[in-house]
């Protein structure tokens, strides 16, 4: 028997462009008793082979067109790769890296366990992992490993994978090209600055345009008059932040009763020529607003999301979603100053008011998800 587990070193979750290292250990463990008539080489265990590679498997609406193996990612291996993906009529494989050998005639003793690394690096244009209702991604390292003359055994690591914007791979090739070498002549005693990592000055770039503060006012009205103003303090937010607002209601000509702001990110096809919508609520606020001068806004962006992205199948985008409750009634004006006590209206005619804010929604670091949303740190197969 041989104990095969597979752990990550630096958890389940890596961005776009980075690379995937994954300890993969196989262990003959001492068996309580052996028979004496046993001989020397029955006591040994052996593998013919064992290889590695990330598959990423797309799930699609059975309602949705079927797309045709031409659209398929052209510059990375396809659905003929050495260890298979199970697939069904709906589902395809996006992509898969190209198989690695990890060793091949593998003898262990009782007792004896064997460690390899196996390392890949994820395109930087292949899409992130998502489960939406319309599309799926799913990503996978499909380990595989077969005895002489046995069936080949398969075993499957889940991983996460994060999208890099466009931007933030814009800003951070901008800032690649401006570093260039001193033209002063090098010095021995100096230490040498080692150059930055691609990966490390993306997320460089993420948390630039995260960061920067640019407050937006926005006047909300209806056609009765003006209902709030509401102020967004940055437009760009990354996972696991808080979308921070006020709402200012001095400047209001209409009585704004209730107020409710939701996460909300809206899915869309992109083969399909209906154009097909789906909207996903996430988080929400609902506040009761009636006699507030101000009242702010305190939305969390949850760790389990996917930032917005764009591939051939679907395009992800993020917003707010408000819906005032305004009425006219003249019974809802606060009383006077001199005034004891006021009584509500028993029926108040109301109105419903909805409006969406586009957003900007990016990732963060792996590490960051990975401490929030935790992940099976060893996977194990059994080999008899």
């Amino acid at each position: 028997m041989i104990e095969v587990s597979a752990k990550l070193v630096r958890g389940h979750v890596f961005l776009s462009g980075e690379v995937v290292e994954c300890i993969i250990s196989f262990n003959h463990p001492v068996a309580t008793a052996h028979k004496v008539s046993q001989s020397h080489a029955d006591v040994f265990e052996g593998l013919a082979w064992a290889s590695a590679q990330i598959h990423c498997q797309c799930f699609t609406d059975a309602r949705l067109p079927k797309a045709s193996n031409s659209e398929n990612v052209g510059h990375l291996t396809m659905a003929n790769t050495a260890l298979g993906s199970a697939t069904g009529d709906n589902a395809k494989v996006e992509f898969a890296t190209k198989p690695k050998i990890i060793f091949c005639d593998l003898r262990l003793s009782p007792g004896q366990v064997r460690h390899f690394i196996y390392r890949e690096k994820i395109p930087t244009d292949s899409p992130p992992s998502y489960r939406g209702q319309l599309v799926k991604y799913s990503y996978k390292i499909t380990i595989g490993t077969q005895r002489v003359n046995s069936p080949v055994k398969l075993m499957r690591v889940p991983i996460r994978v994060l999208p890099l914007a466009e931007a933030v791979l814009n800003e951070a090739g901008a800032f690649c090209n401006e570093t260039t070498e001193e033209l002063t002549p090098t010095n021995p005693f100096l230490e040498i600055r080692q150059k930055e990592k691609p990966i490390d000055l993306a997320l460089e770039s993420l948390q630039n345009i995260t960061a920067r503060r640019n407050s937006n006012f926005y006047m909300i009205s209806n056609m009765w008059g003006k209902v709030a103003r509401f102020c967004l303090f940055k437009p760009a937010y990354k996972l696991g932040e808080d979308i921070i607002g006020t709402f200012d209601f001095t400047v209001a000509t209409v009585q704004c009763m209730q107020v409710s702001v939701s996460l909300q990110c809206e899915e869309e096809t992109a083969m399909d020529p209906t154009k097909q919508t789906r909207i996903i609520t996430y988080s929400k606020h609902h506040e009761v607003c009636l006699g507030y001068k101000y009242t702010q806004l305190i939305l969390p962006i949850p760790l389990h999301v996917t930032p917005a992205f764009a591939t051939d199948l679907v395009c992800l985008k993020w917003r707010l979603h408000f819906e005032f409750v305004t009425s006219l009634h003249k019974g809802l004006n606060p009383p006077g100053a001199d005034a004891t006590s006021w009584q509500a209206p028993p029926e108040v005619p109301i109105e419903t008011m909805v409006w969406s804010l586009p957003i900007r929604l990016y990732s963060t670091t792996p590490n960051h998800v990975t401490q929030g949303v935790q992940g099976v740190a060893v996977h194990k197969l059994v080999i008899r």
